[in-house]
């Protein structure tokens, strides 16, 4: 058996080789716009199977179908939420939330999964902001992350105004929702708008940022840094502007509903959400902390 020689190449020159790949694996995150300051971050670097950052997350918890006729039952868990390692997440780790199915049929008990909140531990108003998300994908697999109010308690939904910042359907692996609801323009016809990746790409074989620009009676939404739509105040004239009082976050990992439709014999489990950061830039004061 004849062996070829193949010249060895200096380790310098293989590790450049090596982090050229690697930058070229990890999208960069879109910048901030100007004049913007970081107030507030969730880098999801905590020790690898722990929780999620007890200081910023709570769970919602049951099975009541979430007003979408979803599937899922939230618990509170670390099977279905905690940090995890990943060589393509910014700090080498990531917030992973996990859709499991016992195989028994489409009826609730049978999906577990998470639904992480800020609520009463991390708010905030305008600014810019920023998640980087790996998606999963599948027939009525429903990841979102979001916002809502936190006046939620005293006027209820939809008076207290929801912002979508990222909502996918697993059947559109390359397509992303933002949208708006509020009173007079929730449920089926919120102010909405779409982005669909180039090149036939998808969400769920690498990261990708998922932000807002929020400003008072303005919200743009981006996709790896690019704006595709912009919801302003004189988009609904005549109903109310929900939107310029403090925000808290959401993410979840859903299956079945309204919005995605129910899994079939093709959609494989578990699912997994990953979330590897989640940065708030204001021009002003940082976010609000309760």
């Amino acid at each position: 058996m004849h062996i070829s020689h193949v010249p060895l190449f200096p380790l310098s020159v293989l590790l450049s080789l090596l982090t050229a790949l690697l930058v070229w694996m990890l999208p960069a995150s879109a910048d901030s716009p100007s004049g913007y300051r970081l107030g507030w971050s969730e880098e999801c670097d905590g020790p690898v199977g722990s929780p999620p950052n007890p200081a910023h997350w709570s769970y919602d918890l049951g099975d009541n179908g979430w007003g979408n006729a979803e599937l899922q039952s939230y618990v509170g868990d670390l099977e279905h939420a905690q940090i995890v390692a990943d060589p393509a997440a910014t700090s080498g780790k990531a917030l992973q939330i996990t859709l499991t199915y016992n195989g028994q049929g489409l009826s609730h008990g049978n999906f577990l999964s998470a639904r992480l909140l800020t609520q009463g531990k991390v708010s905030f108003q305008y600014g810019y902001v920023e998640a980087r998300l790996r998606l999963p994908v599948g027939q009525g697999i429903w990841p979102a992350f979001w916002m809502l109010g936190t006046d939620i308690g005293e006027k209820g939904w939809p008076a207290c105004g929801e912002i979508d910042i990222m909502e996918n359907r697993g059947d559109k692996p390359g397509w992303n929702a933002s949208s708006l609801h509020g009173p007079g323009y929730s449920g089926s016809s919120p102010l909405s708008g779409e982005y669909n990746l180039p090149d036939r790409q998808e969400f769920n074989d690498a990261y990708h940022t998922f932000g807002i620009l929020w400003e008072p009676g303005s919200i743009t939404s981006f996709v790896d840094g690019i704006p595709y739509v912009t919801q302003t105040a004189a988009d609904i004239p005549g109903k109310t502007w929900a939107f310029d009082h403090p925000f808290f976050f959401l993410v979840n990992l859903a299956v079945g509903g309204h919005f995605s439709g129910l899994p079939n014999e093709a959609t494989v489990f578990p699912q997994t959400l990953r979330l590897d950061y989640i940065r708030v830039y204001q021009s002003q004061a940082p976010p609000e902390n309760a």
